[in-house]
């Protein structure tokens, strides 16, 4: 027996409520339960409950059995002098508070039945399982399985929100220098996310500003303080690069980041931190208030047009590095890296834009994630395997924020998915 299996039927009342007696034989009837306390303190607050013919109202303490009270010593801390029932698996000893005043004690082993019991051994069995309940989601009530989907999506971005508002708090509010990070680092991809995280942060968003308006200007200064202009190579472009960073460097006090920071290994050529860098570049020197661009934009393919962007100087239609040169190609952003932008940059800035300034609709957010394809991924596969679909990112972002913060964490208990799996 888990203490956290009490708290879950105490919380949801999953016991009949017409026979409770408490260990002296008194009536018990639970005219609320109180409010769960994820704080310090008793386990569920402002409770109100019948006992014998006392209404009560205070707190509930939860324990496996009562002689935990003394363990914990309960008696002597004044945060539980107004616990007014001890709800028990084994009721071992009585509890008093202060004074030798006793505590009416529940004990619930005789309450809860064995169908229950029996969900619950099934759900946290040893058994090795990706999830907890991969024999059992399918048959998920969908009604059930789309309000969950909808808490953990907004979940997910208040996580995301919480990064982004020390980030803005760290840039004096300034929305676009914090953007400026943000896209960074999604341009980094997994493997450079933090590199390019660090490269954006090594010299004030002020300097884009003042240099936005030149190409080359833009393009040394990224490549410059990502540390990818130390060699000497034989290139013009690269040459002109270093001999511009050499100037832009003494004139705004630079310090570059590492190159070793920077991995190009086991990376597909259109994802080389080069051409992302140079993507960047392109992004800011054709857009001078992008914030302003994405704040004001509510659609989908409004999107699309503002970051279909490429990497337009000659030089990188014919390359991925400095050293090496390739077939012509274009280097655009392709759809679903914009996508992979959106989800994990630009949906979640909008969102806490919109908090800020005090609004509470966020439909023109919604419809965009909702237009977004389906994530793919292992975690996402798992998932269709288990017969749990995907129609958009929306219910992907969700799938991810369960898999990673519930299903990893054991908290089938929280979860509603688990919730069902054991009532029913």
């Amino acid at each position: 027996m888990k203490e956290n299996l009490l708290h879950f039927v105490w919380k949801l009342q999953l016991f009949s409520p017409m026979k409770l007696q408490s260990t002296k034989g008194e009536f018990i009837q639970v005219v609320t339960p109180g409010i769960e306390n994820k704080n310090t303190g008793p386990d569920f607050l402002n409770a109100k409950i019948v006992i014998g013919k006392q209404l009560w109202a205070g707190n509930v303490e939860i324990h496996l059995n009562s002689s935990d009270w003394y363990a914990h010593t309960h008696e002597i801390d004044r945060n539980y002098d107004s616990v007014i029932l001890h709800v028990v698996w084994e009721h071992n000893v009585e509890i008093y508070r202060k004074l030798n005043q006793e505590i009416a004690t529940l004990e619930l082993k005789n309450y809860i039945s064995n169908h229950l019991l029996d969900n619950y051994k099934l759900l946290f069995n040893r058994l090795k399982k990706w999830i907890n309940c991969e024999n059992n989601i399918e048959a998920t009530n969908l009604f059930i399985l789309s309000h969950w989907f909808e808490r953990l999506y907004f979940e997910r971005l208040e996580q995301k929100s919480n990064g982004i508002q020390q980030l803005l708090r760290a840039n004096n509010n300034d929305w676009e220098a914090t953007l400026f990070i943000l896209l960074a680092k999604n341009f980094g991809l997994k493997i450079n996310a933090e590199a390019f995280k660090n490269f954006a942060t090594s010299f004030n968003f002020s300097v884009v500003r003042k240099v936005s308006t030149n190409r080359n200007q833009l393009e040394a200064l990224f490549f410059g303080q990502a540390g990818l202009l130390i060699n000497n190579l034989e290139s013009a472009y690269f040459k002109k690069l270093k001999e511009e960073y050499a100037y832009l460097k003494i004139k705004y006090n630079l310090t570059p980041i590492s190159k070793e920071q920077i991995q190009f290994f086991r990376l597909r050529p259109n994802n080389f931190p080069t051409i992302r860098l140079s993507q960047l570049a392109s992004l800011y020197f054709e857009n001078k208030f992008l914030f302003s661009k994405i704040i004001e934009i509510n659609t989908l393919e409004g999107f699309y047009d503002l970051l279909t962007t490429t990497a337009t100087l000659p030089f990188w239609e014919t390359h991925y590095t400095f050293e090496k040169e390739s077939n012509k190609s274009v280097k655009k952003l392709s759809k679903s890296f914009i996508d992979l932008v959106l989800i994990n940059t630009i949906v979640p800035l909008k969102f806490m834009y919109l908090k800020n300034i005090g609004k509470s609709n966020f439909s023109s957010v919604i419809s965009i994630i909702d237009q977004i394809k389906p994530e793919k991924n292992k975690i996402i596969s798992k998932f269709n395997n288990l017969k749990i679909g995907s129609t958009n990112a929306f219910e992907t972002q969700a799938l991810l924020q369960l898999k990673n913060e519930y299903c990893n964490n054991k908290r089938c208990l929280q979860c509603e998915i688990g919730k069902e799996v054991l009532k029913n």
